[in-house]
């Protein structure tokens, strides 16, 4: 079965949440590896955890995910983006799948900018990048709320996730999964 490895930072349990829906959706169809990022991941800036890099190497696809600080991912995330350079002078993530994700404070948070540096992140490392597919306020099921299509983006509402972000998430995965293993 294809690997899924899903790259994130959590700081308040939100974007972990998203993870683990993620992970959910591809359940069956590939295997997963969540691979969260640690705080003490990171000495001096670096980030320092070589077998969640090489999880990506082994994986068919790739979840990114953090949340949007400041228009942008987290500095936790940032530093593993910094030290893939490493894996993106040899391209060996090169022709994965690639998805992202992120949650911010406000409905029009910038969460916009978070997905498109995972975008650009997966372009360097010659990743396919695989947005979502689901037409943002056409959804029956409410999946996609924020019409996002280039990733899954959400925020809280009254201080909870609303589950049609973690039926988005599921829908997410699944899609990954099913596209590695279609190429596998």
């Amino acid at each position: 079965m294809p690997l899924l490895a899903i790259v994130y930072f959590s700081i308040t349990g939100t974007t972990e949440k998203l993870a683990h829906a993620v992970a959910r959706g591809a359940d069956g169809i590939a295997d997963v590896a969540r691979c969260r990022i640690r705080s003490d991941d990171i000495a001096s800036g670096r980030f320092q955890n070589e077998s969640l890099l090489e999880a990506i190497d082994h994986a068919s696809a790739a979840a990114f995910g953090s949340p949007t600080y400041m228009g942008g991912p987290a500095a936790q995330f940032k530093a593993f983006a910094d030290a893939s350079s490493d894996r993106w002078s040899q391209q060996r993530w090169a022709n994965k799948i690639a998805g992202g994700f992120t949650t911010g404070a406000c409905a029009s948070g910038d969460q916009l900018h978070t997905l498109t540096y995972f975008s650009i992140l997966a372009a360097q490392h010659g990743m396919l990048w695989c947005g979502l597919d689901v037409p943002g306020g056409e959804d029956p099921g409410g999946r996609n709320r924020l019409g996002s299509q280039l990733g899954l983006a959400t925020h809280l509402v009254d201080a909870v996730l609303p589950e049609s972000d973690l039926s988005t998430a599921e829908y997410l995965g699944q899609r990954l999964a099913r596209m590695v293993a279609r190429n596998g």
